[in-house]
């Protein structure tokens, strides 16, 4: 790519940075040029657009008003065609801006020997690949380690994996598929304009150290995302970069840095 380059002009020096360096500098925006890889969260284009592109986003530097405008409209009405008219709005907007260039559409990169059986993968992260095997020994082999164990401050697979073993959300992606299931809500009501929504929660579940679970817990997850002044908004690059892309911002958010001349 480097050489590719070259002949039209663009003479670049590599920076080989590790996975998660990478993530983290790119998700704060320090990085102009880079090459980073990403998959679907969520079958919905506010998983792509939002995320990306929309104004809580500092991967591609100053958002473009434009495009954020048409990602708000797509994001916060129902309507498959007005969705639909918003996002056609918004790809014609990243052809013309050009924030990013997408090299590639990459299928499922799982592979195993012969000799393991039943593999069921699914369609995203989530979905961690099931399989059995006769030797009673597996080697795993992923493209990073764990960036960290606290998923609400991460956004890399190889992360969010293991963290997935880890906590149990409200819903989540029925094995092997893209469709939820209830996890530890029960089931959910939503008002007609779908911009509320309540969630039943399991009744007598516990913790691994026998503490009951409630409404509290699910509270304190959240607030330590959303509120920047929460005791517990912390980790690894404390930006929380899914909860503020994916929620619309932040609470209590600090200032943003005034440019110097």
């Amino acid at each position: 790519m480097q050489a590719q380059l070259a002949q039209i002009g663009v003479n670049i020096k590599l920076d080989v940075q590790e996975s998660g360096t990478l993530i983290g500098n790119a998700g704060l925006g320090k990085l102009g040029f880079f090459l980073l890889g990403w998959g679907e969260d969520y079958p919905d284009a506010t998983d792509w657009y939002d995320y990306h592109f929309g104004p809580q986003s500092k991967t591609f530097g100053t958002p473009y008003a434009d495009i954020d405008a048409a990602i708000l409209a797509g994001g916060t009405t129902a309507d498959p065609a007005k969705r639909q008219a918003a996002y056609d709005t918004v790809n014609k907007l990243l052809l013309q801006h050009v924030p990013m260039v997408p090299i590639a559409h990459g299928a499922n990169g799982n592979a195993f020997k012969a000799s393991v059986k039943n593999v069921i993968v699914g369609p995203y992260n989530l979905n961690f690949p099931y399989f059995q095997t006769d030797s009673g020994q597996v080697v795993w082999l992923q493209s990073g380690e764990p960036i960290s164990l606290w998923c609400g401050d991460e956004t890399d697979g190889e992360t969010i994996i293991p963290c997935y073993n880890i906590y149990e959300p409200l819903y989540k992606f029925k094995f092997g598929t893209s469709q939820t299931e209830p996890a530890m809500a029960t089931s959910f009501d939503a008002n007609a304009d779908l911009t509320q929504y309540t969630f039943h929660l399991r009744e007598g579940a516990k913790f691994s150290d026998g503490s009951a679970f409630t409404s509290a817990d699910v509270f304190a997850t959240y607030a330590a995302m959303w509120d920047y002044k929460n005791v517990n908004h912390k980790g690894n690059t404390g930006v929380f970069e899914y909860f503020g892309t994916l929620f619309g911002g932040y609470l209590n958010p600090p200032p943003a840095p005034t440019a110097t001349p």
